[in-house]
């Protein structure tokens, strides 16, 4: 039994190790808060009629590594888990060089850092481009955040009147890969 598993790493047909295979894997995480951990009340949505100073409406700091060699481009979608899936942000054409988002990300079609990036419209309880915070006043819902490589540099049929749900397939359809994280609120 053993030389069989020798002969088969030698050939190339054992999986992975746990340690290898973590070195090459595509994930994304944040400064903020831990995988499934409680997001920070800074992150949360300032539309709720609340006087709240602490909620802020800032998004996140988002970080990814081991993304697809083939990546020209990254997208990230965020959706609220317990709402039917409700899209609170999209940010796409963010560079292939990037490799991190910034705590608040200017709310703008077109933002500054990360350059050439652009955002979705959100279109519901605030109306302003860019993340828009959980507004969950009497539950706690999930919110996960999704990194797409995508396989252009640009997603050219989408426009600054373009819907959350056109962003997010057109995002779906050149994507190469993900990686994700949730965060609770």
């Amino acid at each position: 039994m053993f030389c069989a598993l020798v002969v088969l790493g030698a050939t190339g047909l054992a999986p992975a190790t746990a340690a290898s295979a973590g070195q090459n894997a595509f994930t994304l995480s944040s400064t903020a808060f831990a995988n499934g951990g409680v997001m920070p009340k800074v992150h949360e949505c300032t539309s709720g009629g609340g006087q709240d100073p602490a909620k802020r409406n800032e998004s996140p700091p988002l970080a990814w590594s081991g993304a697809p060699a083939a990546a020209k481009s990254y997208a990230i979608v965020m959706r609220d888990l317990d709402n039917a899936n409700l899209i609170h942000w999209v940010i796409y054409d963010i560079p292939v060089t990037a490799t991190s988002l910034p705590q608040n990300v200017e709310h703008a079609y077109r933002p500054s850092v990360p350059a050439g990036a652009r955002q979705i419209y959100y279109r519901g309880s605030a109306s302003l481009y860019g993340y828009q915070g959980p507004c969950s006043p009497s539950t706690v819902n999930t919110y996960e955040f999704v990194v797409h490589a995508l396989d252009r540099a640009s997603l050219t049929s989408l426009t600054s009147s373009s819907s959350t749900q056109t962003a997010a397939r057109a995002i779906t359809a050149a994507s190469l890969g993900t990686a994700r994280i949730s965060g609770e609120s």
